[in-house]
């Protein structure tokens, strides 16, 4: 199936909106733990299955990027000494084994998926392609999209924007554990402020730790808005794509 024909234009986001009809979820690798020190928590994947079930059963097609970062990071291990080419393939095999994961339990809990990833391995998913992420999402299936961008140097943080232009998505996702974003860590400083809304350039210049510069960038010149919520919170997810301010909203 080829790319749609007609304009897609972007839905707002906000008090009043009309919600999204595409949207890309952005979760760090770290989410999948849990309470664990790394790994892979069953229980966590059973609750992220069921909050993106309730989104496609709205009718929001929804593209997915995971990170590494339960498994291996790839700055991490270019910290320690190694290439960092290396470092980054192995990262972004990583996120394979994530995207696995995650397709086994939405397909466990009813949603159909399709991990489509940005290196060839046939044997266990699709490659990547436009054409069939839009096939795959006017079918209603969830699209898991693996291994980054492919390239080394870039984090999944840039993969997901660049996968988000590409699928024309109203809205990025950022699923994390707090509510928000703030001025520092709450998690170190009780004091800290949260913002509910912040613009492209207020996140780079107060270098807050969103996603990366290069992320942000691709969404300020592409009007990308961004919604930061706790992922933790039952129905957040779902409030997100329907308009509703639900965490940060970066536009």
């Amino acid at each position: 199936m080829n790319e749609p024909t007609t304009a897609h234009n972007r839905q707002p986001t906000g008090e009043g909106s009309q919600g999204c009809r595409r949207v890309l979820l952005k979760l760090s690798g770290e989410a999948l733990m849990g309470d664990q020190s790394h790994g892979i928590k069953p229980e966590v994947l059973d609750y992220l299955a069921g909050e993106i079930r309730a989104v496609t059963a709205a009718g929001v097609e929804t593209g997915l990027v995971v990170g590494a970062g339960n498994i291996f990071r790839g700055m991490a291990g270019s910290a320690s000494g190694m290439d960092r080419s290396t470092a980054d393939n192995m990262g972004m095999l990583a996120t394979v084994i994530n995207a696995l994961a995650l397709h086994d339990a939405l397909e466990r809990h009813g949603v159909a998926a399709r991990v489509l990833s940005a290196l060839a391995m046939p044997t266990v998913c699709e490659p990547f392609s436009r054409q069939k992420a839009f096939h795959h999402l006017a079918k209603g299936r969830v699209v898991i999209f693996a291994a980054g961008t492919g390239n080394p140097y870039f984090t999944t943080d840039t993969a997901a924007m660049l996968r988000a232009l590409e699928i024309r998505a109203d809205l990025v996702c950022k699923a994390t554990r707090v509510d928000g974003v703030y001025d520092q860590d709450p998690l170190r400083n009780p004091n800290a402020v949260r913002f509910d809304h912040l613009s492209f350039q207020e996140v780079l210049s107060r270098q807050l730790k969103v996603m990366d510069s290069a992320a942000i960038s691709l969404a300020m010149d592409n009007a990308m808005p961004i919604m930061v919520f706790d992922m933790m919170v039952a129905g957040n997810m779902r409030q997100a794509v329907s308009g509703k301010q639900v965490g940060t909203l970066i536009s």
